[in-house]
């Protein structure tokens, strides 16, 4: 205020930035587009649009009659374009998703100058904005539908998305290939619940009987303890112990003999040897025996104590693409990456794959739920050598990477049939990574048996017995169990004692 107390009025750049005010509810890509759209006035189109992107995150939409631009009828059509789509469903939480279909809305109403110009009507130029919004946009959530149906997620597809790249994406034999994996993953319902189980970041929901340690307790139990037992055997020779009351003559006292030769008391010593009170001498014999008597101790004793096993963490997938695997082996695999690239990025985990065949054939990703990385997919999906099978190669890439500390908490998957066999320098490397690191390597055996090459990396091991129809053939494995070397040859595997 001044001195005479009125209200001193705003600048004039102050009075100009208040009409943009409600550009602060909205984010700068959208700044261009709402400033110079030829529909309508500035103030009302900021606060409308601001107002709709507010309602679509929320998963609705503002009531029509209450629309400040553009005009009513004009936005119950546009009312009635987002409902049929399902838009305010799509872009609940999304706000990437909000942006483009605003920045499009935007787009396609600013053409409706330009359709006047060449000779439309405006009523039939709105249609006609109208009409591609809906066409664009029915295309587009069709893509987003698909993109949902394979991962489960669109990811980070939506951040700075390329609709024409994406769309080419979708359209090629990669991407087929990627839908037909999909569909194999129906069959395959245990692979979800193997990779919730990989990396080492955080407790299990229920503990895990296997991984849980022996500790050494104390407990108490019954030892057996020699002793001595005095048992004391009544009325047999030995020890007197006094003077009692019975009807033994042998040990009755002289008193009671001297009544037995009188003339007249001997009728009395009939009367107490019939009421078996003669005074007799008290003797009996204690015998002495030695006895094992059990006795408590406490001794300690192996206990397994509750703990619950760590998973979901970083995963690290080695798969077998050699010539041995083709078929329904080489799909079974390569459905094990997809769902590891959907677990991934569905808990927030990170996850590298590396496909191997012979020495040097190794292809190397990081699985990315974005454009480039649905493109890598697909083209790893597709990747093959064809040849022989080198576990040494990817393992050491594997034993590297668990050198950084981003990797340091993750698990290793090997997808293989088990044709392979690892040096005995990297055996022991790996044995090292076990012991030292807590790495943890689960095998899915892609195969008829378990070979010595997977028995000796691998802590556990998924069968899928049914590979084969995968790839088209209708039979099962022909062996009765995937366990025939450990069956028949106990002794093969590599040791400390046979040496390397």
């Amino acid at each position: 205020m001044n001195a005479a107390g009125s209200e001193i009025r705003p600048l004039l750049f102050e009075q100009r930035e208040a009409r943009l005010a409600a550009l602060e509810r909205l984010p700068r890509s959208l700044w261009l587009g709402s400033m110079i759209n030829s529909q309508g006035t500035l103030e009302p189109r900021l606060h409308a649009l601001a107002d709709l992107r507010t309602a679509l995150l929320a998963g609705g939409l503002p009531v029509p009659l209450d629309a400040r631009w553009p005009d009513m009828e004009f936005a119950a059509e546009l009312h009635t374009i987002f409902q049929r789509l399902g838009l305010p469903a799509l872009c609940r939480d999304r706000g990437e998703l909000a942006d483009q279909v605003l920045a499009s809305m935007l787009w396609h109403l600013d053409l409706i100058v330009d359709y006047v110009d060449r000779g439309d009507s405006a009523a039939a130029a709105k249609a006609k904005a109208l009409a591609a919004f809906a066409e664009d946009w029915q295309e587009r959530r069709g893509l987003l539908e698909e993109l949902e149906a394979v991962f489960g997620t669109t990811g980070d597809i939506l951040k700075n998305i390329n609709w024409d790249r994406l769309r080419g994406l979708l359209r090629s034999e990669g991407w087929a290939e990627i839908v037909r994996i999909r569909r194999l993953l129906e069959a395959l319902p245990g692979l979800a619940q193997l990779i919730r189980h990989l990396g080492r970041a955080q407790p299990a929901e229920q503990a895990d009987e296997s991984t849980r340690p022996e500790l050494q307790l104390m407990e108490q139990s019954a030892a057996p303890r020699s002793g001595v037992r005095v048992t004391r055997v009544p009325e047999m020779p030995g020890d007197t112990r006094g003077v009692y009351r019975s009807g033994r003559i042998a040990r009755m006292l002289p008193s009671e003999t001297m009544l037995l030769t009188h003339r007249r008391l001997r009728l009395v010593w009939h009367a107490h040897h019939a009421e078996r009170s003669l005074l007799s001498y008290e003797e009996d014999e204690r015998m002495r025996e030695t006895v094992q008597e059990p006795m408590p101790v406490w001794r300690p004793g192996p206990q397994r104590q509750p703990e619950q096993r760590m998973e979901a963490g970083p995963m690290l997938i080695c798969v077998d693409t050699s010539g041995s695997m083709q078929g329904g082996a080489e799909a079974v695999a390569k459905a094990l990456v997809l769902e590891a690239m959907r677990s991934a990025h569905a808990q927030g985990r990170a996850c590298r794959a590396y496909a191997f065949g012979g020495p040097d054939e190794i292809v190397e990703l990081e699985l990315g739920l974005d454009s480039g990385g649905i493109e890598q997919l697909a083209q790893f999906l597709g990747q093959g050598f064809r040849g022989g099978t080198d576990i040494c190669g990817p393992l050491e890439r594997v034993l590297a990477r668990l050198a950084e500390e981003h990797w340091q908490l993750a698990d290793l998957l090997i997808a293989s049939d088990g044709e392979f066999g690892a040096t005995p320098e990297t055996a022991r490397a790996t044995a090292r990574a076990k012991a030292e690191l807590g790495l943890r390597i689960q095998g899915v055996l892609i195969g008829d048996r378990e070979t010595l090459g997977m028995l000796e990396l691998a802590d556990d091991i998924f069968w899928v017995r049914d590979w084969r129809r995968y790839g088209g053939a209708d039979a099962d494995s022909p062996v009765h169990s995937k366990s025939l070397t450990a069956m028949y040859f106990p002794g093969a595997l590599r040791s400390p004692r046979r040496g390397a």
